[in-house]
Parts: C-alpha cells; sequence; structure tokens
C-alpha cells in the first residue's frame, strides 16, 4: 500500500478529497487538491483531485444554468406584472426545480461512489471528463 507525504494511504487522501468535496465546499477542496497537486507524486491521486474539482465545478454550472432559466421566466413575470397583466408558468418553474434537485442527488451519490471506489484506488470511468483530464495532464 502506497503512502502518501502525510503518511497516510494513498486511497484514503483519495477518499478524502472527494468527501471533501461533498462536505467541505470549495475552499476545502481546492487546499486539499492543491495540496495533492503541489506535493504528491501518485499519478492516480493527482487525476483524481483534478477530476473531483472538475466534476464541483461541472455540477456547479450545470445548477447555475439550469437555475438560470426559472429566473428568466420569473423576470418575465415581474415585467408583465409591472403593466398590470398576468403571466405565470408554475408548472414549469416547479419542473426546473424538481430537475435542479435531481442534479443534486446525482451529484450527491457520485461523490459517495467515488469516494468509496477510491479506498481501493478505483474510479468510476465518466468519459467526457476523463477525456477532459486525459486531454490537459
Amino acid at each position: 500500500m502506497q503512502k502518501t507525504r502525510l503518511g497516510i494511504s494513498v486511497g484514503l487522501l483519495g477518499a478524502a478529497i472527494y468527501l471533501v468535496g461533498l462536505f467541505g465546499g470549495y475552499v476545502a477542496m481546492v487546499v486539499l487538491a492543491g495540496y495533492t497537486l503541489l506535493f504528491e507524486s501518485n499519478g492516480w491521486l493527482r487525476r483524481s483531485a483534478v477530476k473531483a474539482v472538475v466534476l464541483m465545478v461541472a455540477f456547479s454550472a450545470l445548477n447555475a444554468v439550469l437555475g438560470l432559466i426559472p429566473d428568466c421566466f420569473s423576470a418575465i413575470e415581474e415585467v408583465v406584472a409591472l403593466g398590470g397583466g398576468e403571466f405565470q408558468l408554475v408548472l414549469l418553474n416547479h419542473l426546473f426545480s424538481a430537475v435542479i434537485q435531481l442534479v443534486d442527488v446525482v451529484k450527491k451519490v457520485l461523490f459517495l461512489v467515488l469516494g468509496a471506489k477510491a479506498l481501493r484506488q478505483s474510479t468510476v470511468v465518466i468519459p467526457a471528463v476523463d477525456e477532459f483530464i486525459s486531454s490537459y495532464m
């Protein structure tokens, strides 16, 4: 079993990176991934750190785009209301809210699975993300 410079196993640090991404937020993730990229030489661990950051950014961007659509409809509703009219798309707002919640569930499950697989120094292949990482690392 390979050890990191911290003295813990590579798999444990990989799992920590994914779980910090799930529970700790961006600051903790960037600190842990930054440490890994600067001081650790294990290729699998470095790729896992980058994969965790890329996935966090991708899920945040997806949520932002999905959240923008109901916000646009709400802005239209407000402009129409200023003119004395009535315009409501309640069903569409509920639909996008459900999709955003589904994306959050997928993110949580994916990060939990990646964290569990990282303990054995394994991963879940996500073709688009893995190709992106391979092209830049």
